[in-house]
Protein backbone atom coordinates (compact mmCIF):
# COMPACT_ATOMS: atom_id res chain seq x y z
CA UNK A 1 0.00 0.00 0.00
CA UNK A 2 2.13 3.00 -1.25
CA UNK A 3 2.35 6.11 0.61
CA UNK A 4 0.82 5.07 3.45
CA UNK A 5 1.67 7.78 6.27
CA UNK A 6 3.06 6.50 9.48
CA UNK A 7 6.19 4.63 10.80
CA UNK A 8 7.11 1.04 11.65
CA UNK A 9 4.61 -1.21 13.12
CA UNK A 10 6.68 -4.25 13.38
CA UNK A 11 6.37 -6.35 16.39
CA UNK A 12 2.97 -4.22 16.87
CA UNK A 13 -0.22 -5.87 16.95
CA UNK A 14 -3.56 -3.90 16.28
CA UNK A 15 -7.52 -4.95 16.69
CA UNK A 16 -9.49 -3.13 14.30
CA UNK A 17 -13.79 -3.37 13.91
CA UNK A 18 -15.35 -2.39 11.00
CA UNK A 19 -12.02 -4.06 9.32
CA UNK A 20 -13.25 -5.49 6.37
CA UNK A 21 -13.56 -2.44 4.07
CA UNK A 22 -13.86 0.86 3.90
CA UNK A 23 -12.23 3.02 6.54
CA UNK A 24 -11.68 0.10 8.54
CA UNK A 25 -10.48 -2.06 5.89
CA UNK A 26 -8.04 0.70 4.61
CA UNK A 27 -6.92 1.90 8.09
CA UNK A 28 -5.83 -2.43 8.47
CA UNK A 29 -4.36 -3.01 5.03
CA UNK A 30 -2.17 0.42 5.99
CA UNK A 31 -0.98 -0.83 9.14
CA UNK A 32 -0.39 -3.97 7.72
CA UNK A 33 1.82 -2.37 5.40
CA UNK A 34 3.77 -0.85 8.18
CA UNK A 35 4.74 -4.22 10.12
CA UNK A 36 1.90 -4.61 12.55
CA UNK A 37 0.35 -7.97 13.53
CA UNK A 38 -3.57 -6.70 12.18
CA UNK A 39 -6.94 -8.12 13.77
CA UNK A 40 -10.19 -7.50 11.79
CA UNK A 41 -13.60 -7.69 12.95
CA UNK A 42 -16.25 -7.88 10.97
CA UNK A 43 -19.86 -9.66 11.12
CA UNK A 44 -20.13 -11.28 7.78
CA UNK A 45 -17.06 -14.42 7.91
CA UNK A 46 -16.85 -14.37 4.13
CA UNK A 47 -16.31 -10.70 4.09
CA UNK A 48 -13.80 -10.67 6.26
CA UNK A 49 -12.01 -13.73 4.78
CA UNK A 50 -11.46 -11.79 1.72
CA UNK A 51 -10.37 -8.97 2.98
CA UNK A 52 -7.84 -10.91 4.95
CA UNK A 53 -6.45 -12.45 1.56
CA UNK A 54 -6.08 -9.05 0.42
CA UNK A 55 -4.05 -7.93 2.79
CA UNK A 56 -2.01 -11.58 2.66
CA UNK A 57 -1.56 -11.42 -0.74
CA UNK A 58 0.65 -7.96 0.04
CA UNK A 59 2.56 -9.49 2.65
CA UNK A 60 0.72 -8.30 5.34
CA UNK A 61 -0.04 -10.70 8.86
CA UNK A 62 -3.43 -10.46 9.49
CA UNK A 63 -6.33 -12.61 11.61
CA UNK A 64 -10.12 -12.55 11.67
CA UNK A 65 -12.34 -12.35 14.23
CA UNK A 66 -16.11 -12.81 13.29
CA UNK A 67 -18.85 -10.87 15.92
CA UNK A 68 -21.97 -8.79 15.13
CA UNK A 69 -20.92 -5.60 17.32
CA UNK A 70 -24.56 -4.31 17.96
CA UNK A 71 -25.13 -7.66 20.25
CA UNK A 72 -22.97 -7.30 23.44
CA UNK A 73 -23.08 -11.07 24.26
CA UNK A 74 -20.79 -11.00 20.62
CA UNK A 75 -18.37 -8.12 22.39
CA UNK A 76 -17.91 -10.15 24.89
CA UNK A 77 -16.90 -12.94 23.11
CA UNK A 78 -14.94 -11.15 20.43
CA UNK A 79 -13.19 -9.88 24.01
CA UNK A 80 -12.08 -13.01 24.87
CA UNK A 81 -11.02 -14.54 21.86
CA UNK A 82 -8.43 -11.79 21.42
CA UNK A 83 -7.23 -11.66 24.54
CA UNK A 84 -6.66 -15.55 23.70
CA UNK A 85 -4.98 -14.37 21.07
CA UNK A 86 -3.15 -12.00 21.89
CA UNK A 87 -0.56 -11.93 24.78
CA UNK A 88 0.09 -8.11 23.78
CA UNK A 89 -2.15 -5.55 22.16
CA UNK A 90 -0.54 -2.29 21.28
CA UNK A 91 -3.67 -0.52 19.50
CA UNK A 92 -7.10 -0.57 19.42
CA UNK A 93 -9.34 1.07 16.65
CA UNK A 94 -12.62 1.50 17.31
CA UNK A 95 -13.43 2.49 13.67
CA UNK A 96 -16.94 0.13 13.41
CA UNK A 97 -19.94 2.62 12.93
CA UNK A 98 -23.19 3.08 10.84
CA UNK A 99 -26.55 4.94 10.28
CA UNK A 100 -30.16 3.86 9.95
CA UNK A 101 -32.89 5.75 8.81
CA UNK A 102 -35.12 3.58 11.09
CA UNK A 103 -35.00 3.06 14.25
CA UNK A 104 -33.98 -0.24 14.91
CA UNK A 105 -33.94 -2.18 18.54
CA UNK A 106 -30.81 -5.00 19.11
CA UNK A 107 -31.01 -8.19 20.35
CA UNK A 108 -29.68 -6.35 23.49
CA UNK A 109 -33.08 -3.89 23.01
CA UNK A 110 -31.19 -0.78 22.80
CA UNK A 111 -31.26 1.43 19.94
CA UNK A 112 -29.05 0.57 17.23
CA UNK A 113 -27.48 3.43 16.15
CA UNK A 114 -26.38 4.45 19.78
CA UNK A 115 -25.47 0.46 20.47
CA UNK A 116 -23.06 -0.07 17.79
CA UNK A 117 -21.95 3.48 17.20
CA UNK A 118 -20.86 4.03 21.36
CA UNK A 119 -21.69 1.57 23.53
CA UNK A 120 -19.80 -1.48 21.75
CA UNK A 121 -16.47 0.95 21.16
CA UNK A 122 -17.41 1.52 25.19
CA UNK A 123 -17.44 -2.29 25.98
CA UNK A 124 -14.92 -3.50 23.85
CA UNK A 125 -12.40 -1.03 25.22
CA UNK A 126 -13.34 -1.47 28.66
CA UNK A 127 -12.95 -5.64 28.44
CA UNK A 128 -9.57 -4.90 26.79
CA UNK A 129 -8.41 -2.26 28.76
CA UNK A 130 -5.82 -5.08 31.20
CA UNK A 131 -4.27 -5.96 27.81
CA UNK A 132 -3.57 -2.36 26.73
CA UNK A 133 -2.10 -1.40 30.11
CA UNK A 134 -0.14 -4.66 30.33
CA UNK A 135 1.00 -3.47 26.43
CA UNK A 136 1.76 0.10 27.12
CA UNK A 137 2.75 2.28 25.46
CA UNK A 138 -0.31 1.33 23.51
CA UNK A 139 -3.64 3.82 21.73
CA UNK A 140 -6.98 3.69 21.66
CA UNK A 141 -8.24 5.37 18.40
CA UNK A 142 -11.88 5.79 17.87
CA UNK A 143 -13.20 7.02 14.83
CA UNK A 144 -15.94 9.43 14.84
CA UNK A 145 -17.17 11.86 12.89
CA UNK A 146 -17.69 15.52 11.41
CA UNK A 147 -21.39 14.97 12.59
CA UNK A 148 -20.03 15.63 16.44
CA UNK A 149 -20.00 19.16 16.49
CA UNK A 150 -24.53 18.72 15.61
CA UNK A 151 -24.64 16.41 18.58
CA UNK A 152 -26.73 15.98 21.79
CA UNK A 153 -26.87 13.93 24.31
CA UNK A 154 -30.24 13.43 25.33
CA UNK A 155 -30.32 11.54 28.56
CA UNK A 156 -34.18 11.22 28.70
CA UNK A 157 -34.32 9.33 25.50
CA UNK A 158 -30.81 7.80 24.60
CA UNK A 159 -32.72 5.52 23.16
CA UNK A 160 -34.78 7.69 20.84
CA UNK A 161 -38.12 5.76 22.14
CA UNK A 162 -40.19 8.83 22.04
CA UNK A 163 -39.45 9.70 18.31
CA UNK A 164 -36.36 8.67 16.21
CA UNK A 165 -34.42 10.27 13.69
CA UNK A 166 -31.35 8.64 11.64
CA UNK A 167 -29.36 11.98 11.54
CA UNK A 168 -30.32 12.94 15.04
CA UNK A 169 -28.83 9.36 16.39
CA UNK A 170 -25.99 9.28 14.62
CA UNK A 171 -24.89 13.07 16.06
CA UNK A 172 -25.42 11.99 18.98
CA UNK A 173 -23.29 8.97 18.75
CA UNK A 174 -20.34 10.78 17.24
CA UNK A 175 -20.48 13.46 20.53
CA UNK A 176 -20.46 10.10 22.63
CA UNK A 177 -17.35 8.88 20.52
CA UNK A 178 -15.85 12.00 21.24
CA UNK A 179 -17.01 12.31 25.02
CA UNK A 180 -16.39 8.94 25.77
CA UNK A 181 -12.46 9.08 24.39
CA UNK A 182 -12.42 12.42 26.50
CA UNK A 183 -12.97 10.61 29.85
CA UNK A 184 -11.37 7.45 28.93
CA UNK A 185 -8.33 9.60 28.29
CA UNK A 186 -8.73 10.85 32.21
CA UNK A 187 -9.40 7.98 33.54
CA UNK A 188 -6.06 6.30 31.88
CA UNK A 189 -3.79 9.36 32.95
CA UNK A 190 -0.65 8.30 33.99
CA UNK A 191 -0.96 4.06 32.58
CA UNK A 192 1.03 5.06 29.43
CA UNK A 193 -2.42 4.06 27.18
CA UNK A 194 -3.72 7.20 25.43
CA UNK A 195 -7.21 7.70 23.71
CA UNK A 196 -7.72 9.90 21.10
CA UNK A 197 -10.56 10.79 18.40
CA UNK A 198 -10.93 11.58 14.91
CA UNK A 199 -13.09 12.35 11.84
CA UNK A 200 -12.09 10.95 8.66
CA UNK A 201 -13.51 13.19 6.27
CA UNK A 202 -16.48 11.99 4.08
CA UNK A 203 -15.45 9.27 2.44
CA UNK A 204 -16.74 7.16 -0.56
CA UNK A 205 -17.83 3.43 1.68
CA UNK A 206 -21.12 1.69 2.05
CA UNK A 207 -21.82 3.37 5.00
CA UNK A 208 -25.93 3.89 5.45
CA UNK A 209 -26.61 1.52 2.09
CA UNK A 210 -28.32 -0.74 4.50
CA UNK A 211 -30.89 0.90 5.73
CA UNK A 212 -30.85 4.85 3.80
CA UNK A 213 -33.10 7.61 3.90
CA UNK A 214 -34.56 8.54 0.64
CA UNK A 215 -32.40 12.49 0.64
CA UNK A 216 -29.26 10.06 0.79
CA UNK A 217 -30.66 7.56 -1.97
CA UNK A 218 -30.13 11.49 -4.25
CA UNK A 219 -27.61 13.03 -2.52
CA UNK A 220 -25.05 10.69 -2.65
CA UNK A 221 -24.64 10.09 -6.31
CA UNK A 222 -24.38 13.72 -6.51
CA UNK A 223 -21.40 14.12 -3.71
CA UNK A 224 -19.75 10.77 -4.23
CA UNK A 225 -16.99 12.35 -6.81
CA UNK A 226 -16.26 14.93 -4.30
CA UNK A 227 -15.71 12.08 -1.83
CA UNK A 228 -12.52 11.34 -0.04
CA UNK A 229 -11.04 7.58 -0.96
CA UNK A 230 -11.14 4.74 1.57
CA UNK A 231 -7.07 5.07 1.56
CA UNK A 232 -7.62 9.10 1.92
CA UNK A 233 -9.95 8.87 4.58
CA UNK A 234 -7.86 5.93 6.85
CA UNK A 235 -4.86 8.03 6.78
CA UNK A 236 -5.89 9.80 10.36
CA UNK A 237 -6.73 6.60 12.45
CA UNK A 238 -3.40 5.32 10.40
CA UNK A 239 -1.41 8.54 11.91
CA UNK A 240 -3.19 8.62 15.36
CA UNK A 241 -1.85 4.62 15.43
CA UNK A 242 1.28 4.24 14.10
CA UNK A 243 3.11 8.23 14.55
CA UNK A 244 5.92 8.40 16.74
CA UNK A 245 4.90 12.45 16.71
CA UNK A 246 1.64 11.65 18.68
CA UNK A 247 2.99 8.89 21.61
CA UNK A 248 2.00 10.23 24.72
CA UNK A 249 -0.82 12.75 23.28
CA UNK A 250 -3.68 11.78 24.26
CA UNK A 251 -7.45 13.30 25.20
CA UNK A 252 -7.37 14.84 21.67
CA UNK A 253 -9.83 15.20 18.21
CA UNK A 254 -8.19 15.39 15.53
CA UNK A 255 -9.07 15.58 11.53
CA UNK A 256 -6.65 15.47 8.78
CA UNK A 257 -3.68 14.14 10.99
CA UNK A 258 -4.02 17.38 12.66
CA UNK A 259 -5.55 18.13 16.24
CA UNK A 260 -8.78 20.35 15.84
CA UNK A 261 -11.65 21.83 18.62
CA UNK A 262 -14.50 19.40 18.89
CA UNK A 263 -17.64 20.56 19.73
CA UNK A 264 -18.44 22.75 22.87
CA UNK A 265 -20.52 20.22 24.25
CA UNK A 266 -17.82 17.44 24.46
CA UNK A 267 -15.99 19.29 26.89
CA UNK A 268 -18.55 18.81 29.60
CA UNK A 269 -16.83 16.84 31.61
CA UNK A 270 -19.96 16.22 33.85
CA UNK A 271 -22.05 15.43 30.90
CA UNK A 272 -19.26 12.61 30.03
CA UNK A 273 -19.38 11.04 33.43
CA UNK A 274 -23.03 11.18 33.02
CA UNK A 275 -22.50 8.88 30.00
CA UNK A 276 -19.57 6.93 31.25
CA UNK A 277 -21.71 5.45 34.11
CA UNK A 278 -24.65 5.04 31.79
CA UNK A 279 -22.99 3.38 29.32
CA UNK A 280 -21.37 1.16 31.86
CA UNK A 281 -24.96 0.27 33.48
CA UNK A 282 -26.16 -0.59 30.09
CA UNK A 283 -23.38 -2.73 29.28
CA UNK A 284 -23.17 -4.39 32.38
CA UNK A 285 -19.18 -3.46 32.97
CA UNK A 286 -19.39 -1.95 36.63
CA UNK A 287 -20.82 -5.02 38.11
CA UNK A 288 -20.67 -9.05 38.08
CA UNK A 289 -21.71 -8.86 34.59
CA UNK A 290 -18.20 -7.74 33.78
CA UNK A 291 -16.73 -11.41 34.05
CA UNK A 292 -19.44 -13.07 32.19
Amino acid sequence: MPGVPGESMAGRTVLVTGGTGGIGGATAAGLASLGARVGIVGRDPARAEAAAANIRRTGGDVDVFVADLSAQREVRALAKEVLAAYPRLDVLVNNVGGFWAHRHATEDGLERTFAVNHLAAFLLTNLLLDRLRESAPARVVTVSSGAQAMGRLDFDDLQAEQGYSGQRAYNQSKLANVMFTYELARRLEGTGVTANVLHPGVVRTAFGQEDSGGWMRLLLPVVRPFMKTPDQGARTSIHLASASVVEGVTGRYFANEQPKRSAKASYDRVAAARLWDVSAELTGIAGPAAEA
